[in-house]
């Protein structure tokens, strides 16, 4: 929990992740839903992707999902906080969005498709250095190896 002299963290995007706690460890991948065919997506839309309703809800999404597929980045985009190389991962939620989001604490050589995972949240500082500053740290999304799940595909499968 942050002190009373430190700002609140804040979400990177609240129209993607919505903090649900006042010091940035919790929180849920926000979507919509079509209420005509019940396709969901991750994010703020104005219409469906599938049929062009412009009947859609706002969803919280799921904490998990599985591993779709995954890149090394070795040459980061400008501005860039943490470190290079890392794991950029497309992960596949229940719901059937795809989310496209830093994977942590998995090594490299033990990446797989299909692997289990679970939101994770990190707060970014303003300065990018993870030094304090007087302004509030940015809480952005990350996937990380679900605790004790199995992952739901191996590479005999694909």
């Amino acid at each position: 929990m942050t002190t009373s002299n430190e700002p609140d963290p804040v979400s990177v995007d609240p129209g993607q992740l919505r903090l649900t706690d006042s010091d940035g460890t919790s929180g849920v991948l926000l979507g919509m839903r079509c209420r005509n065919c019940g396709i969901y997506v991750f994010g703020p839309a104005i219409f469906c992707q599938a049929c062009t309703s412009d009947n859609l809800e706002p969803v919280e999404l799921g904490r998990q999902g599985t591993l779709y597929s995954y890149t090394i980045v070795r040459v980061p985009p400008a501005g860039w906080p943490g470190r290079v190389p890392y794991v950029l991962g497309e992960v596949e939620l229940p719901e059937g969005p795809h989310v496209l989001a830093e994977l942590i604490d998995q090594p490299e050589a033990d990446l797989e498709i299909g692997l289990a995972v679970e939101l994770a949240l990190q707060q970014v500082h303003a300065n990018g250095e993870g030094n304090r500053t007087d302004k509030p740290g940015l809480v952005v999304y990350k996937w990380r190896p679900a605790a004790g799940a199995p992952a739901s595909l191996n590479k005999e499968t694909l």
